[in-house]
Formats: structure tokens, C-alpha cells, sequence
């Protein structure tokens, strides 16, 4: 089963821009669907973004789209988001989380977690 590692965390200001990567080892990373999950204190862990196994297609929250961007590399075995014009509603614990042939984009759909990564926007 492959396991996940995040980075790119940090604190940062609002309006600025961070890169989260995602590590993979000991599994078939290619055959993964992949996604970014955030949870903020006291709310549930909810989807960022999605990318299939092939990089098609992917997915949005409404709140992120056109600031943040979910790609992947099978060569390498990672998984990024790109974060710009970030906002303090933004600020959370990202997770990334593999799973096989996901249908609905809910936190049950995948099996692998990573430790998570702290995000903080001030304002």
C-alpha cells in the first residue's frame, strides 16, 4: 500500500502563495485517484481538490477554483497543489489521500492519508 508524505506548509500572508507536494512510496502510485483535503478547527475534512489516476479529469471546490491547482507526477510519485491568492478562510490542516477508482469525493472514498501539512493565512 503506498504511503504518503505532504510538505510545503507554512504561515503565510493573505494573498500570497504556497506549493504543497505530496511524496508517494511503496505502491503503484499511477493506478491512484488523488486528492487534497483541508480541515479547519471545530469543521469537517472536506475536499480541495481531485485528480485521477490518468490527470483527467480533476476537480474543484467552488472556493478554490482559479487560485489553486492540483497535478501530479507519475514519474516522480508526487502529487502537488499550487495556492495562490491565498485567503484566511484557506487556513487549515491539508491532507493528502490516495484512493483506487473513486466515484464520490468524500473523505470514505480514500484509503491512504497522509500526516497532514498546517496552512495559516493572516490577514
Amino acid at each position: 500500500q503506498v504511503q504518503l508524505v505532504e510538505s510545503g506548509g507554512g504561515l503565510v500572508q493573505a494573498g500570497d502563495s504556497l506549493r504543497l507536494t505530496c511524496a508517494a512510496s511503496g505502491g503503484a502510485f499511477s493506478r491512484y485517484d488523488m486528492g487534497w483535503f483541508r480541515q479547519a478547527p471545530g469543521k469537517e475534512r472536506d475536499v480541495v481538490a481531485y485528480i485521477s489516476s490518468s490527470s483527467i479529469p480533476t476537480y474543484y471546490t467552488d472556493s478554490v477554483k482559479g487560485r489553486f491547482t492540483i497535478s501530479r507526477d507519475n514519474a516522480k510519485n508526487t502529487v502537488a497543489l499550487q495556492m495562490n491568492s491565498l485567503k484566511p478562510e484557506d487556513t487549515a490542516v491539508y491532507y493528502c489521500a490516495a484512493g483506487a477508482r473513486v466515484r464520490v469525493l468524500t473523505p470514505t472514498s480514500f484509503d491512504t492519508w497522509g500526516q497532514g501539512t498546517q496552512v495559516t493565512v493572516s490577514s
